[in-house]
C-alpha cells in the first residue's frame, strides 16, 4: 500500500486550462510574500464573518481503511472503528455567499456551487467531544470565489472545477458531476435516488443509533486544513443542522471517484442523505 499523501501537496492549485492565464494564476495564488503579509494583518484585523443560505446539501459517506488517511494535525486523532475511518463528500449550492456586514446587499452576491471532501478528527484531550473535520479536498465552480478564498484564507483553499453540476430533480433523484480538466480539482460523478429509509448497515455498531450517526456526520463547529506551506489552519463555523430534516438517499447508477476508488472503496456502499437547507456562517480563522 502506498504511503498516505501529504495534504500540503494536494492543496497546491493547478488551473483547469493550461493556457497563459492558467500558468500565471497559481504563481499569484501561491505568492509567499502575500501570505506573510496577510497573516500579519490578520493578527490585527481578523477576517469578517461570512454567511450563506446553503441549500440542497447532499452528503455521501464511506468507511475507508485508516491507513490511507494522511497524518492528522498535532493533538488530534482519527475516529476509527474496526480499522476504518469515515470519509464524507458533501456537495451543495450556496445562497448569496458573502460578508455578514453586507446586510441586505448580500442578496446581490453570487451563489457558487461547492464540494467539501473531509475526514473526521477528535482532540486527544477531548476524545468524546464534538468531531472536527479535516479538509481533504475543496472544490468550487466560480473562479472569483476560488481566487478570493485562496488569497484571503488559509483554512479554505479550494480548487476550480472545469465543470460542476449539482442537480436535484423534483422526485428526489439527482447527480453531482465534477470534472477536473487539466487542473487540481478531484473528479467525481455520483447519482442518487430518494430512499424510503436510511441504510446504516456497517455504521450502527460504531455510533449506536441513527440519530448519533447523523449528528456525527453533520454537526461540526470547526474545520482544519493543511496549507501549501505546511502549516495547519483552523476555521470556526456555525452550521445548525436539524437532523430530523435529513432525507435518506440511495447511491445508484454511474458512480465514479478516482480518489476513493484508489483507496479500495466500493462507491455503491456509501451512506447518503440530503439536507434541504441550512444557514452557514464562517466565524473566525487562525493558524494552529
Amino acid at each position: 500500500m502506498t504511503a498516505p499523501e501529504d495534504l500540503a501537496q494536494s492543496a497546491i492549485y493547478r488551473h483547469p486550462s493550461d493556457n497563459a492565464f492558467g500558468r500565471m494564476l497559481p504563481r499569484l495564488l501561491h505568492a509567499s510574500r502575500w501570505s506573510r503579509l496577510r497573516r500579519a494583518l490578520s493578527q490585527r484585523w481578523p477576517m469578517p464573518a461570512l454567511v450563506s443560505d446553503v441549500r440542497d446539501v447532499v452528503y455521501a459517506s464511506w468507511w475507508v481503511d485508516v491507513r490511507h488517511a494522511p497524518p492528522p494535525p498535532p493533538g488530534h486523532h482519527y475516529v476509527v472503528h474496526a480499522g476504518r475511518t469515515p470519509y464524507t463528500i458533501l456537495s451543495y449550492r450556496h445562497g448569496h455567499f458573502g460578508p455578514a456586514l453586507a446586510g441586505p446587499l448580500r442578496a446581490l452576491m453570487p451563489s457558487p456551487q461547492q464540494s467539501n471532501w473531509r475526514w473526521y478528527l477528535r482532540r486527544d484531550d477531548d476524545p468524546q467531544g464534538t468531531p472536527r473535520v479535516l479538509f481533504d479536498r475543496n472544490v468550487m465552480d466560480q473562479l472569483a470565489f476560488v481566487a478570493g478564498a485562496r488569497a484571503f484564507s488559509d483554512a479554505m483553499q479550494p480548487h476550480l472545477s472545469a465543470r460542476f453540476e449539482h442537480v436535484l430533480d423534483a422526485d428526489g433523484a439527482g447527480h453531482t458531476l465534477i470534472e477536473s480538466g487539466q487542473g487540481s480539482a478531484p473528479a467525481l460523478h455520483l447519482h442518487w435516488q430518494a430512499a424510503a429509509g436510511g441504510s446504516a448497515a456497517g455504521w450502527s455498531a460504531a455510533f449506536g443509533d441513527q440519530a448519533a450517526l447523523l449528528r456525527f456526520l453533520t454537526c461540526q463547529d470547526e474545520a482544519i486544513a493543511r496549507t501549501c506551506d505546511h502549516r495547519w489552519a483552523s476555521t470556526r463555523i456555525a452550521l445548525p443542522v436539524a437532523v430530523d430534516t435529513l432525507q435518506p438517499l440511495r447511491l445508484s447508477g454511474e458512480l465514479h471517484c478516482p480518489r476513493l476508488q484508489a483507496m479500495g472503496v466500493a462507491l455503491e456502499s456509501g451512506l447518503a442523505f440530503r439536507l434541504p437547507r441550512v444557514p452557514f456562517r464562517v466565524v473566525s480563522e487562525r493558524l494552529l
